[in-house]
């Protein structure tokens, strides 16, 4: 071997050694800094949205692990926490939320892109959300298996089940209906792929999604939208003449407001449809501040206020808040969205959150779940919704909490 090989050789290894220790070292800092949380609690001088997100790394180490998960799952409540831990660390740049994420992908996609716990062929529109936290995954990392990830859930868009108008289906096993909640599962991943990876050329289509929706389950007396809307009328609970669920739900409610606020990332102004969605945000802003109780907060049914079983609910609560404090951030709210934004999230940790003996933050009284139809049957009613099981930090809360409290900065 000549001297110049030679020392080329040993300045490889040299090299190869030293990303190896920076590498160590690197997840030797972060496994000390979740060990550290768990010895010695969290801090009460961090701000809100680190607070709740070191107690569920506390709580579930893994993020598959989350809503009580013991093996990885691809699912919309993963989805919407990771999303709020990627904001998260867009703003701290702390790479252990990154990591957060990271894992959880990790987990639940194997190297060729196939998601094992997804099945396709159920063409359920919750599946897409989680899909949301593979645009900046790949656009770091170069991975392609994320990339292969977000094409198959762009796929299943392709082939998802329509209403006659276009609207998709909620599920496969939900034929005809369209659910509030689908909006924000669906249509802020299908405009994001749409403007990144087709130029944009669905908008329209995303666009319609929220136009279908407001034609079928807005209700005109109070400017609040329906849970669900059946076109077949065929549901039990489905109204016989217009097809509408009986009740406004409130975290149904919030799925549509945060639909709104974040396929507008991806509506340029001058595209025709954006003032359309910014006026549908406006509208239902309206009607939402109508019906905040005093406290700040909002009512499981949203528009019944104390009746008896009625709770103010936190999921829903947090989910108005991130709206409209993201919708007076970015312009599309008059401004005064945000001292309601404020209130709110006043009210969430005056009135719903604990803090446990080692700093973990804890949002009570959000809802576990609630749906239409299915087996057992979800009517819709007023008993239904106020008797569904109440979850403490439910991932539907926790959540846009995080995501709240970024907005707010607080």
């Amino acid at each position: 071997m000549n001297t110049y090989k030679s020392n080329s050789l040993i300045l490889l290894m040299l090299f190869l050694g030293f990303a190896t220790f920076v590498s160590c070292k690197q997840e030797k800092k972060e496994a000390q800094q979740v060990e550290t949380i768990q010895e010695t609690g969290i801090s009460d001088s961090l701000k809100w949205s680190e607070r709740m997100a070191l107690t569920l790394m506390k709580h579930h180490p893994e993020a598959y692990q989350i809503d009580d998960k013991t093996e990885p799952k691809w699912d919309y409540v993963h989805g919407l926490v990771l999303t709020s831990f990627e904001q998260l660390y867009k703003k701290t740049g702390n790479e252990q939320y990154f990591n957060y994420i990271k894992g959880y992908a990790d987990d639940c996609i194997d190297s060729t892109g196939a998601i094992p716990s997804y099945k396709f062929k159920d063409y359920n529109i919750d599946m897409i959300e989680a899909g949301n936290i593979l645009f900046n995954l790949y656009n770091t990392t170069k991975e392609e298996k994320y990339l292969k990830a977000m094409q198959l859930l762009r796929k299943q868009l392709d082939e998802h089940p329509r209403t006659s108008e276009g609207g998709f289906w909620h599920k496969k096993r939900y034929p005809s209906q369209m659910w509030l909640d689908g909006l924000y599962m669906g249509e802020p991943f299908y405009a994001r792929y749409t403007v990144e990876y087709e130029n944009g050329k669905n908008l329209d289509d995303v666009a319609k999604q929220f136009e279908l929706i407001q034609k079928h389950a807005l209700d005109s007396k109070t400017g609040l939208l329906y849970h669900g809307w059946d076109e077949s009328k065929a549901m039990d609970w489905a109204d016989k003449q217009t097809g509408c669920s009986p009740n406004f739900w409130s975290r149904s409610l919030g799925w549509y407001a945060m639909a709104l606020v974040d396929v507008l990332d991806y509506f340029p102004q001058e595209h025709p449809k954006q003032k359309e969605l910014v006026q549908y945000l406006n509208q239902l802003a309206v009607a939402l501040t109508k019906v905040q109780d005093t406290s700040g907060l909002w009512y499981q049914v949203t528009d019944k206020g104390d009746k008896g079983g009625n709770y103010l609910e936190a999921s829903g609560s947090a989910m108005f808040a991130y709206a409209f404090a993201k919708g007076a951030n970015k312009g599309y709210l008059p401004a005064e969205y945000k001292d309601v934004a404020n209130k709110a999230f006043e009210g969430l940790t005056r009135d719903l959150i604990k803090i446990g003996e080692n700093g973990e933050v804890i949002i009570t009284q959000a809802c576990a779940v609630a749906g239409l139809g299915g087996n057992p049957y979800r009517d819709g009613s007023f008993e239904y919704y106020v008797n569904e099981r109440k979850k403490d930090n439910d991932p539907k809360a926790t959540g846009p909490f995080i995501l709240a409290a970024l907005e707010l900065n607080k």
